[in-house]
Formats: structure tokens, C-alpha cells, sequence
């Protein structure tokens, strides 16, 4: 479980939209490799999320509906395209489809939530809307 890679995937969907929190996701996890040894599920563990987050957001302009496109693209999607990686390039026995599907849901919803509350709590004082039109600048 990685609930900062979470909430910074739904932050940056939000304020910089699905490519960039992409971007984001993909330079996040590369460091978590380098620095920290972390297998390739880094990477299957972020960039669904980051990029339907961004995507749901952008179609409905809705914080709740980028934390759900995190669970969603990273909880379910994400965690089952991590099977064929680890079955298969690190030849992991006894690992099934939805084998991460728990973990990485449960990670989503923490680092998600994380960032919808810390999100209302920008916009209640104004300053999302004023960091979303520097972001667009």
C-alpha cells in the first residue's frame, strides 16, 4: 500500500489534469524502484489510477468522481494488471487475478479520501479554484 501515491495521483488530477498526473505517476514510481527497491508494481499500481482520476474529473468536475476513478483505475484495474507482471516477469506461484485487488483498493481509499478532504479544504477557502486557473495559465 501506497496512499501518498494515491493522494498525490488525485491531487494532480485535479489541479493539472489526467496527462500530467500521468507524468506524475510515472516519475513517482520510478523513484519508489530506484530509491526504494520497489518491484514493477509501482508502476501497475499508479498510472491507471492517475490517468482515470484525471479523466473522470474532467467530465464531471467533481473531486468525489477523480477519487473514484483512483479506486476504480488503480484498486481494480491497476491490481489486476499487476498479475500478468508478477506471474509472469517475476515468476510469483500462487498469484491469481485478483491477488492484489484487496491491498491496493485499501490503499486507493486511504491516500483517495486523503486527498478529497484535503481538496474540499482548499476549495472552502478559495484556493483550488485560484491554483486550477495558475495551473491553466
Amino acid at each position: 500500500m501506497a496512499p501518498m501515491q494515491h493522494f498525490i495521483n488525485v491531487l494532480v488530477a485535479v489541479l493539472l489534469g489526467p496527462w500530467y498526473a500521468l507524468a506524475c505517476a510515472i516519475l513517482i514510481s520510478i523513484l519508489r524502484m530506484w530509491l526504494m527497491g520497489v518491484n514493477l508494481l509501482a508502476v501497475t499500481g499508479s498510472v491507471f489510477g492517475a490517468v482515470l482520476s484525471g479523466l473522470l474529473y474532467r467530465a464531471t468536475g467533481k473531486q468525489i468522481a477523480a477519487v473514484i476513478g483512483e479506486i476504480i483505475g488503480t484498486g481494480i484495474i491497476g491490481a489486476m494488471a499487476s498479475y500478468p507482471v508478477m506471474a509472469f516477469f517475476y515468476h510469483m506461484e500462487g498469484v491469481v487475478l485478483f491477488t492484489y485487488v484487496p491491498s491496493f483498493v485499501a490503499g486507493t481509499v486511504i491516500g483517495g479520501f486523503t486527498a478529497y478532504f484535503f481538496l474540499k479544504a482548499l476549495a472552502k477557502n478559495g484556493l483550488l479554484t485560484r491554483l486550477q486557473r495558475m495551473a491553466n495559465e
